[in-house]
């Protein structure tokens, strides 16, 4: 599974890569602490709402610190998705630290 850290994520969403970035924790979650541009599809609900997703651009799946992003790929993956998947290493924790500290950590 490929995986890309905060930090590199933020250059390439400066640069204007073309990425759909999409965050599989809960609506709670979400609410309380995000990044900006971050599409929400609940971990439990990403294998029905494949078909919102754009397999012609890079998907970049977060949640808290990577492993429900994991486990998104996973059953993406065994559910026949086939566009790119990377996972945001550290999820939004390491974008607080590494990028945005004022996103709040829980």
């Amino acid at each position: 599974m490929q995986e890309i850290t905060a930090t590199e994520l933020k250059k390439r969403m400066d640069e204007r890569r073309d990425i759909q970035l999409v965050d599989v924790r809960q609506p709670d979650e979400y609410a309380f602490a995000r990044i900006e541009g971050a599409k929400l599809i609940p971990l439990g609900e990403i294998v029905q709402k494949m078909g919102e997703l754009d397999d012609s651009k890079e998907l970049v799946l977060q949640c808290k610190a990577g492993g429900r992003s994991a486990q998104a790929i996973q059953f993406l993956t065994q559910a026949g998705y086939q566009g790119k998947m990377v996972n945001l290493k550290g999820g939004i924790t390491a974008w607080s630290n590494e990028v945005d500290p004022k996103i709040p950590k829980y």
